[in-house]
């Protein structure tokens, strides 16, 4: 079924509700557990027909910010998500506490009750008004960058349409450009601000009244870190200052040899050839036609992965004026297909969602018929080594994107994702810091992010802007409004994807196999234990990290 012939159901919180209430009942009254699991396969097909449409409905809103009848469906869904959470919570309850635990967790899976402590500690009936007025908020805030209008060059662009400005060859206009968004964001950042604060505060209220001294722990659980914690968290940040923070510095020092210039500016920031950046040749129809040619020949699987999401039209990945800023992939379960949401802007971002994301949505369609729906329950930090790995394992086709600038591509994308580890780690430890002193004023969390970048940036010069040089700059970052300590999750996915990279380079054929197995093990495996079966290396480990940063020198060619 095409997406756009998917109906869409308004979720009846009476009917959630009686089922639930039925489900618990009938749960507790088991009298095997071969009952109690019969029973748990009923709440797989009606949890994931529930989701099917709050899916559905969300992304109906973010394809149309504007539209008024989703945005009302997108307001409804964002007060019904706590209250559903907690529905499940009580009854995960039960399931727990099964005395037939034995039988459950041998079917379901040790990982999956690892999870429902952590679901436990991170929800209580309380606290559901406050995460109502969180997900208000959040959405307060994508709406502030939705309708971002920006004035460039006698035309108005929204904050994705105007990158291809701020990244382009030609100096001056990309000064201008950045000139542009720096005054958009001043004209809302104390609007952010207001926001951002509200948000810290909520959620440091919602930690307290769950028994937690800060948000941080109750972050992390959010987050179902289930095998590794702070501590190791922070080791991993302390050996990327180490080992990839002078490695990014030798990036730049060439970079700037590379533009010809006396000294970077922020407004170089991304950029690395004097002719501009690679972007991709063609229409997105061809984009998307390259792609599907490209994933035809890389396997299989993949193959027959690809000729589904264009049959049934899975992708929208236009740029639009009221279209929320960003991509994402999801997975609908009644269905058992994933989707891709982007904003095609004409720069080499546009191959990256067909590759990243469908990196993604790959793994989703590898797992979608997998029955026991908690194994696909998949932590970030593992869901993004599959969209990052296969940025690399499709190399081979990237004259398919950018004709003979190809090489050029590699260059930079290997480059600048090496420069993105200190980067990611930089967004962590501003939450950390944030979470862990919420009575900062605006002003205060804002020199804490210009004295991060001393650590993390050194060599990015913001020339004296009024907004990014005076600690602005993480507004852009929608990550640290919607989900804290997710952003270190990419920066943990890229170095494993680094380690696919060097394995490839020397087996290409054994190292797609342990990924498509990396694949398949989905959620059904703690996170190190997961690694080590396919053959990589934890990045918590001394000397992992130091290591990688030697052997991906070596790639970038510094």
């Amino acid at each position: 079924m095409k997406f756009s012939e998917m109906p869409y159901k308004h979720v009846d919180m009476d009917e959630v509700k009686a089922f639930f209430e039925k489900l618990i009942t009938d749960s507790k009254n088991a009298k095997s557990g071969e009952e109690q699991f019969e029973l748990h396969k009923s709440y797989y097909d009606f949890i994931g027909e529930v989701q099917t449409m709050m899916i559905i409905g969300s992304f109906r809103h973010d394809v149309d910010t504007k539209e008024p009848f989703y945005a009302k469906e997108q307001e409804y869904i964002d007060e019904i998500g706590p209250v559903i959470s907690q529905y499940k919570n009580d009854y995960k309850k039960v399931i727990y506490n099964s005395p037939y635990r034995d039988y459950l967790e041998e079917k379901i899976g040790k990982v999956a009750f690892k999870n429902m402590e952590l679901d436990f500690a991170s929800i209580d009936e309380k606290i559901l008004p406050l995460m109502q007025e969180e997900n208000a908020l959040i959405n307060k805030y994508d709406k502030i960058i939705a309708s971002a209008r920006i004035p460039f060059k006698g035309e108005e662009y929204n904050i994705s349409l105007l990158r291809k400005f701020l990244t382009g060859n030609d100096r001056d206009d990309r000064k201008a450009a950045w000139k542009a968004l720096s005054d958009y964001f001043m004209s809302v950042t104390d609007e952010i601000d207001d926001i951002y604060d509200k948000l810290v505060k909520n959620r440091t209220q919602q930690a307290k009244e769950l028994g937690y001294e800060n948000y941080i722990e109750l972050g992390y659980n959010r987050m179902m870190r289930n095998s590794y914690r702070r501590p190791q968290v922070e080791n991993f940040r302390k050996q990327v200052k180490e080992s990839f923070v002078p490695l990014v510095c030798k990036i730049q020092e060439a970079r700037r040899e590379d533009l010809g210039l006396d000294e970077l500016k922020y407004f170089d920031n991304e950029v690395y050839f004097k002719n501009g950046n690679p972007a991709p040749i063609g229409t997105p129809e061809e984009i998307m036609k390259a792609g599907q040619e490209m994933y035809r020949a890389l396997s299989p699987e993949t193959a027959e992965f690809i000729d589904v999401m264009i049959e049934n039209e899975l992708f929208d990945v236009l740029g639009r004026k009221n279209k929320k800023q960003g991509g994402y992939m999801n997975f609908l379960p009644k269905y058992k297909v994933p989707f891709i949401f982007a904003n095609f802007n004409g720069t080499a971002g546009d191959v990256d969602v067909v590759t990243h994301e469908c990196g993604h949505a790959f793994q989703g369609y590898v797992t979608r018929n997998e029955e026991i729906i908690e194994h696909n329950d998949i932590t970030m930090e593992t869901a993004e080594i599959h969209s990052m790995s296969m940025e690399y394992f499709t190399y081979g086709w990237m004259d398919k994107f950018f004709g003979d600038r190809a090489d050029d591509y590699f260059k930079m994308h290997l480059r600048d994702s090496i420069t993105f580890i200190p980067y990611g780690c930089m967004v962590d430890e501003y939450q950390h810091i944030v979470y862990e002193k919420p009575e900062m004023t605006p002003a205060e969390r804002k020199q804490v992010w210009k004295d991060l970048e001393k650590t993390y940036r050194p060599w990015l010069d913001f020339d004296g802007d009024p907004f990014f040089a005076e600690g602005g700059f993480w507004q852009k970052q929608g990550h640290i409004f919607w989900s804290p300590f997710y952003y270190i999750d990419y920066v943990l996915a890229s170095v494993i994807a680094m380690q696919f990279k060097v394995w490839m380079d020397k087996d290409y054929k054994d190292a797609w196999n342990h990924y498509l197995e990396l694949c398949k093990i989905s959620a059904s495996k703690f996170y190190e234990d997961m690694l080590d079966e396919v053959g990589l290396k934890s990045p918590f480990r001394d000397g992992t990290i130091a290591e990688l940063a030697v052997n991906m020198q070596d790639k970038a060619q510094i």
